[in-house]
């Protein structure tokens, strides 16, 4: 297969990934620094990530207060912003903060803005997307979204322990619309009432998904489907300055290689779990999307070589040497 990281920016013949979630304003505190003001949102980690793979369409809102520097730079990464509403009045902020435990965010301001109101409206151009990840929102604007768009290939969504413990029917309702399920192990955990993350990812297996997803921070990341699991370590770094978007845009990953290579059976899963994992690794590196706007396909290309090698061991040549101990 054409190594989609050696071509430069995504063409036309490579399937369509449509992303509906939040667009925001970030104002972020780590052990590490700070920033403030900077472009956040899940759907925007999950689609500059997407775009270093594949086509990208971007559905969400912003206000009359969002910097017209940030659509720019949206629009650099061949993002298509047909599917962007403008709003009168503020757009989504949050800020917050990360203690030593870099898994926990903490929220000090979430001021939804126009984003309180917003319905999600497909452009005709967006109902035929082969690849659909419904970012972390309201499981009910998610239904409304799998009420546009016509025969997509695979649908991901994402969720959160607001949505579980305030819309669990609407939530249960996607669970059993999509392909593929995104959580990370607290919210597996509160779904399902389960501690065993094993458990837990073949409970929600049953509510509908033929493949489940459990991100665990810097624990890495495990595939789940009826037959079969697949874990990913996280990439070791030094040093994390802002772990903001981690899964995000390693969904955005996910999604981006699987519509690069057509291929949604499980083997072609896995590899799109590993190149999530490459890009949420870059991610965290710096503070908001800095580190994603320098980031070269080459340097892609050499961290999904260096997961490989983390994950690799011999073969086992005698196990009669080991049963004799």
């Amino acid at each position: 297969m054409h190594n989609p990281l050696s071509s430069g920016v995504p063409n036309s013949a490579r399937g369509k990934v449509l992303v509906v979630g939040s667009i925001g304003i970030d104002c972020v505190k780590t052990p590490l620094g700070e920033a403030n003001d900077v472009l956040g949102g899940a759907a925007t980690y999950a689609s500059v990530s997407a775009s270093f793979f594949a086509p990208v369409l971007l559905v969400g809102v912003v206000g009359d207060d969002f910097p017209s520097a940030y659509l720019d730079l949206l629009a650099s990464h061949g993002i298509d912003l047909q599917g962007l509403q403008r709003a009168n009045g503020e757009t989504f902020r949050w800020s917050g903060f990360y203690d030593y435990d870099l898994n926990q965010a903490h929220s000090l301001d979430t001021r939804l803005g126009v984003f309180a109101s917003f319905h999600p409206t497909l452009p005709a151009s967006y109902l035929d997307a082969e690849y659909v990840l419904l970012a972390n929102i309201d499981p009910e604007l998610q239904l409304e979204v799998l009420e546009q768009v016509r025969k997509p290939r695979l649908v991901a969504c994402d969720t959160m322990n607001f949505w579980i413990s305030g819309k669990r029917d609407a939530l249960v309702d996607v669970l059993g619309k999509v392909d593929l399920a995104f959580m990370n192990d607290a919210e597996a955990r509160q779904l399902t009432g389960t501690m065993s993350i094993v458990k837990a990812a073949r409970e929600i297996l049953r509510m509908g998904p033929s493949y489940v997803v459990i991100k665990k921070g810097e624990h890495g990341a495990t595939l789940f489907s009826a037959t079969d699991t697949f874990s990913v370590p996280a990439y070791p770094l030094e040093e994390v300055p802002d772990p903001t978007g981690a899964g995000d845009s390693f969904e955005g990953g996910v999604l981006g290689f699987i519509a690069y290579s057509g291929d949604i059976s499980e083997h072609g899963l896995r590899k799109g779990v590993v190149y999530g994992s490459v890009m949420a690794s870059f991610n965290v590196e710096e503070f908001s999307l800095r580190r994603m706007l320098r980031l070269s396909h080459s340097e892609i290309a050499a961290r999904y070589r260096e997961f490989k090698r983390l994950a690799f061991f011999e073969a086992l040549e005698d196990a009669g040497d080991l049963e004799a101990l």
